[in-house]
């Protein structure tokens, strides 16, 4: 095995890990705000890097945080001595967070004019902000999530029915802490940073309707098997039965400020600087991949190709980073997430290529619904387990990479600025 380019790969991760430390992003920020002008301060929120940037915020403010309570996933806890953390259950929202949801929701509503509500949403917010609309359940929008993201779907249109079956999301957030001033710090696991998608948007104008969100379910042959009231609520928002999600331009907008704080280009930056140090000629090909996670992983395998045949878009020793966050189609009963797909699908097309390393894992440290945050892989991964192909059509690379030893472990990360892709190619002298 390439042990050396394994290591210099995990290396590169664990510094684009640091550039997207939320603690420093979100003090950074708060050190220019003038918070004597508030009567109260509440801090509410929900995401993976929930507790780091709940921990930046209590070491700005103290004690003159009046109520504080975020949801974040499953052990990623940080002590904290102002601020409540609610642990929640991610992908799949479970009771736990709709009863945070619920008391976040109380808190904002009990904001008056002379206060601050400050929000930090971070990836997972979706999930872990569940709080359905009336007449929905728990289970009938785990039913639809599971649904959309089996099919495909990926985060603008998942977000597009979360927005339009929830209470919280797509700007409802503000509209509930409403006289109030809101302040949101967010932490983008999003392509394109887009306000509206992160956390689906509590504080941000939501642009999306009923309609947008009909024209998905019809998209992917979704409505007969949608639950009965999630179709029927639809059905009756698109007729203009039920009040939408605020809109761009709407006044309660005024007194709401959304800041991104931390994103994947940060993190991909301090990956190719750190690349640059080790002696590779380095390349940030994009930070908005997207797409079926096994085709762009073929289309990184082919660029490794490229430089090991034609020294071309760089001559070894190269180094290709990139980040984004692409979507996997169930084929099978595997297990998996889309960071281990891209590298099993990789392995594939990179079989026998001297010298050459696909690394990639989610800066969360949680690929899919598995303890691993990615997966490593060389020329020789192929050799040593040929079977690859029919782990990779029934989803199943956990399976694969377990037993080689090749799965990337990190823990709860309490970040999360989506993924970061490594190709290696050639070692430095």
């Amino acid at each position: 095995m390439n042990d050396l380019l394994r290591r210099q790969a995990r290396q590169i991760f664990d510094e684009a890990l640091r550039a997207a430390d939320p603690e420093e992003a979100v003090e950074r920020h708060l050190r220019t705000i003038d918070f004597d002008r508030f009567q109260r301060i509440f801090v509410l929120g929900a995401g993976k890097a929930g507790a780091s940037m709940a921990h930046a915020a209590e070491r700005v403010l103290g004690n003159r945080i009046a109520a504080g309570l975020l949801n974040v996933k499953d052990g990623h806890l940080i002590g904290l001595a102002h601020i409540e953390l609610q642990q929640a259950r991610h992908p799949l929202p479970d009771e736990r967070g709709v009863a945070g949801s619920e008391r976040i929701a109380a808190l904002a509503e009990s904001a008056g004019a002379g206060d601050l509500v400050l929000c930090l949403i971070s990836g997972g917010g979706s999930a872990l902000l569940p709080l359905p609309a009336d007449g929905i359940t728990l289970a009938e929008k785990q039913e639809v999530t599971k649904l959309l993201l089996a099919c495909g779907a990926d985060i603008y249109e998942i977000n597009t029915l979360r927005k339009h079956l929830s209470r919280i999301k797509g700007g409802q957030l503000a509209r509930m802490a409403a006289p109030a001033t809101v302040e949101a710090l967010l932490l983008s696991d999003v392509i394109g940073d887009d306000l509206s998608v992160i956390g689906s948007g509590p504080t941000a104008p939501d642009a999306s309707t009923f309609a947008d969100a009909e024209a998905i379910v019809d998209r992917f042959a979704l409505r007969p098997r949608l639950p009965e009231a999630v179709r029927l609520r639809l059905e009756r928002g698109a007729r203009g039965e039920i009040a939408e999600t605020p809109k761009p331009g709407d006044p309660l907008f005024e007194r709401v400020r959304n800041t991104v704080v931390g994103g994947n280009r940060l993190a991909l930056d301090r990956a190719a600087a750190c690349a640059v140090s080790l002696g590779f000629r380095t390349l940030v090909l994009a930070s908005t991949i997207q797409g079926e996670t096994r085709d762009v992983a073929r289309m990184h395998a082919a660029i490794a190709r490229e430089v090991v045949e034609y020294g071309s878009p760089a001559a070894p020793p190269a180094a290709i980073v990139s980040g984004g966050e692409t979507t996997v189609t169930l084929r099978g009963g595997g297990l998996g997430g889309r960071n281990q797909e891209f590298v099993l699908a990789a392995a594939i097309d990179i079989a026998g290529l001297p010298g050459v390393v696909v690394f990639s894992a989610g800066t969360d440290g949680t690929d899919g619904p598995t303890d691993a945050a990615g997966a490593v892989a060389d020329g020789e991964t192929l050799a040593r387990n040929p079977a690859a192909p029919a782990f990779l059509e029934r989803n199943d690379s956990y399976r694969y990479f377990a037993p080689l030893g090749d799965l990337v472990m990190t823990g709860p990360t309490n970040t999360n600025v989506a993924d970061v892709h490594i190709m290696l190619i050639g070692a430095p002298a």
